[in-house]
């Protein structure tokens, strides 16, 4: 009996003790930017780079890809002016 009156009495007293400050307090702005870019440059050290010729072919595939989109939209533009001209009679 008394052991489990010696417990009751500890419970009781930790219920009635301040609660502690935290411990993990968030660390200031400046120690969480230095983590981060060492994370960043942890995690860039493990990319697996493309050569550089597979970057160039890549790149001229994109640059393609541009100019032809490029040429659709003008295309279609220079074809919305004349359908307006025409609409409008402005063209002669």
């Amino acid at each position: 009996m008394a052991k489990k009156d010696q417990e009751l009495e500890q419970q009781a007293k930790d219920v009635k003790k301040k609660p502690e400050k935290k411990q993990d307090k968030k660390p200031n702005i400046f120690v969480r930017m230095g983590r981060r870019l060492k994370e960043t440059f942890s995690e860039l050290k493990r990319v697996t780079w493309p050569t550089i010729p597979k970057a160039l072919k890549a790149t001229g595939v994109v640059l393609v890809i541009v100019l032809i989109f490029l040429i659709v939209v003008t295309a279609i533009n220079i074809g919305f002016t004349y359908f307006l001209e025409f609409l409008t009679g402005l063209g002669g």
